[in-house]
């Protein structure tokens, strides 16, 4: 059985880490560096860095951040935001990444998904995901710009052809249920998961130890926190043990 991963985002907005519901109502939650540095001695499997306001600004990533938090870990590193050539790719990789999360641009020129895989191995793209569900119809449709703007596009859709472009991950964020502690949203993780054959990570929406274990259960490849971590109800260890109680192959 494939090891489950626990991984912390960081969502940073003029250089500290926040985190709000549903997108919206942000309070910041600490320094970046600090914050990935913690979680790396907790035993988590990789942090997410996710610069949330870069694309709506039409900015670049602060690299001086990457360069902070890259200097921090000794685990994989995920760096999004404000992402939109390979060069910016390749700017980001220098500075201690491992690998990068594309948002806004993919859904723009989808192009740059294929383009960076041949550049830097698919194992270094993943898609970031926001999907909302559709208002008196079926499905969940695809947003850019941090949730600010409706693609109009299927999500399910979307990551079928993410996948056969050559991303090496999708990171899946509910709208829906994001920051609620209401748990995952289980039927977009699982419509997801069920649709690829690449690693899906569930996000968005975990408020206990046995919201992890569903998100899994319905296909998840590894499941990603922020406000449950950053205000410490929950510990990475925690989590782990829950899991591993449950036979779930995590990583102590």
């Amino acid at each position: 059985m494939l090891t489950k991963r626990i991984i912390p985002c960081l969502d940073v907005k003029d250089g500290r880490v926040v985190k709000g519901i549903k997108f919206l109502n942000l309070k910041d939650a600490g320094d970046p560096a600090e914050t990935a540095a913690a979680y790396d001695a907790q035993g988590a499997d990789e942090v997410v860095f996710l610069d949330i306001t870069a694309s709506a600004d039409s900015r670049d990533t602060q690299l001086s951040w990457v360069r902070d938090v890259a200097a921090t870990l000794f685990i994989p590193f995920t760096v999004g935001g404000g992402i939109r050539t390979t060069d910016d790719f390749k700017a980001i990789l220098r500075e201690g990444a491992d690998k990068i999360a594309v948002n806004s641009a993919a859904l723009m020129n989808p192009t740059l998904i294929s383009d960076a895989a041949m550049k830097f191995g698919s194992q270094c793209v993943v898609v970031a995901m926001d999907a909302k569900k559709r208002e008196g119809a079926e499905g969940w449709t695809v947003y850019k710009n941090g949730g600010r703007v409706d693609m109009n596009m299927d999500a399910v859709e979307w990551a079928i052809q993410a996948e056969k472009l050559g991303a090496g991950e999708i990171l899946l964020t509910s709208m829906d249920t994001d920051g609620t502690k209401a748990g995952y949203d289980l039927e977009l993780t699982k419509a997801i998961a069920s649709s690829v054959n690449i690693p899906v990570i569930a996000s968005g929406g975990a408020g206990s130890c046995k919201d992890f274990y569903d998100a899994i259960e319905v296909g998840a490849s590894a499941v990603l926190a922020a406000s449950l971590f950053h205000y410490k109800e929950l510990t990475i260890r925690e989590v782990k043990e829950y899991l591993k109680e449950r036979s779930v192959s995590v990583r102590l």
